[in-house]
């Protein structure tokens, strides 16, 4: 009997322990980036005062924003 209450106690809060959450893994990629560089294009990215943009500079010497092209193909 003095085994068991303290053998129940030691399954009991090996049960409450918290394990730490496993990492998640990164998101999937940006679309207009991916779909930037399926194009034949390269990515550039600026830091503007809004935050970071990206352009795409394609291979006919355009560059264009990514979210607009990727837009202007997909529709919004």
């Amino acid at each position: 009997m003095k085994l068991i209450i303290p053998a129940a106690l030691l399954v009991l809060l090996t049960g409450c322990s918290s394990q730490p959450a496993p990492e998640k893994p990164v998101g999937m990629a940006n679309p207009a980036s991916v779909y930037c560089l399926d194009q034949g294009g390269k990515l550039e990215l600026r830091d503007e005062p809004g935050g970071v943009t990206g352009y795409c500079h394609l291979s006919d010497g355009r560059v264009v924003e990514e979210w607009a092209l990727y837009h202007a193909e997909h529709g919004k």
